[in-house]
């Protein structure tokens, strides 16, 4: 089968589209025809090397969620049908025409569902929700900063912080183009937070104390500007750092107004699947009626991998990215 993989940590040009053995389904797995792989930014960090909670020993075949067809079935597993439309958070190995996963990972999809979307849902809308509610603990009324807003990630915070009852959603992206899409999502107000006052900005918008929880995804010099528009008793949840740089921040500038700093790296959750469960079924749910809309913003083959990855880092895109195993150039 085709897969991408790096043999070494570098930029976009050490992803390798080459052939690998077929996997097989052992005891209490699922063999999964893979139509769809989410991008996201924790594979640019593995490729670069950065520090990463996980190790990525090479060749390492990226790849955190998949959307495909139950292929076969291993020992003990009864279901789902082979054939049957599923999805799965493998947190690895997905950038591949075929995955073997443990069958408590995969999830079956409803009728209407298509891999593409359904690959965009897993880790993205998973995410999210779990940083607004249980990281977070996002309580009805309150404000919500959202960085990133416009991305695959930040597609999602938008939209769900409105579901969960926030009072104000303020979307911070870097382009008028991005902050238009968080209007339409349903972001009350936007800021530009590549200007070095973006925080007072914030602070008007808020009539003075600034937002309750911040969805901070940027990382580097942006995080204690970001600290500058939390109001007191304030939470920010860290998800990311899409600048590809860590943060220093002081403890004793936390203590004066109650802040809180809340990491999350959503594979851990994997230890509660009745939540992951539960949230996925949430999520699905929003969608089929209507609530929820997937904001794909490029798809593109598996072989053109590099390229995906150069866009992202770059920030050329909008939305979720998808790439296709069996779609040729």
């Amino acid at each position: 089968m085709k897969a991408v993989r790096f043999h070494q940590t570098g930029g976009p040009e050490v992803l390798v589209y080459e052939d690998v053995p077929d996997p097989t389904a052992g005891p209490g797995e699922i063999l999964i025809r893979v139509d769809a792989v989410g991008l996201n930014y924790a594979d640019t960090m593995r490729r670069r090397g950065d520090d990463y909670p996980e190790a990525s020993p090479v060749p390492f075949t990226l790849g955190i969620e998949v959307a495909g067809t139950v292929a076969a079935l291993g020992e003990g597993v009864a279901g789902p049908a082979v054939g049957t439309l599923v999805l799965a958070t493998p947190g690895a190995g997905g950038y591949a025409q075929y995955i073997a996963v443990p069958a408590q990972i995969v999830i079956p999809l409803p009728e209407g569902f298509d891999a593409v979307n359904a690959a965009a849902l897993v880790a993205h809308g998973m995410t999210a929700a779990i940083a607004l509610r249980k990281s977070g603990r996002l309580v009805e009324g309150e404000t919500v900063l959202i960085e990133g807003a416009a991305g695959g990630l930040g597609s999602f915070l938008v939209q769900l912080a409105k579901l969960y009852g926030a009072g104000k959603v303020i979307a911070a992206a870097s382009t008028p183009e991005k902050r238009a899409i968080a209007e339409k999502l349903g972001a009350d107000a936007t800021v530009d937070y590549r200007q070095p006052d973006w925080a007072e900005r914030v602070k008007e918008l808020t009539d003075g104390p600034g937002v309750d929880l911040i969805m901070e995804t940027a990382g580097g010099d942006n995080v204690n500007r970001a600290l500058d528009a939390l109001a007191p008793f304030g939470r920010m949840v860290y998800l990311g750092q899409s600048s590809g740089k860590s943060a220093q921040i002081d403890p004793w500038r936390l203590t004066a107004y109650n802040h809180s700093v809340i990491g999350i790296y959503i594979a851990a959750y994997a230890a509660w699947p009745e939540l992951m469960a539960e949230t996925m079924n949430e999520l699905i749910g929003f969608l089929t009626t209507g609530k929820l809309s997937i904001n794909i913003g490029k798809v593109m083959p598996l072989s053109q991998a590099a390229e995906a990855h150069r866009l992202l880092e770059n920030g050329l895109t909008t939305g979720k990215v998808v790439l296709q195993p069996w779609i040729e150039a």
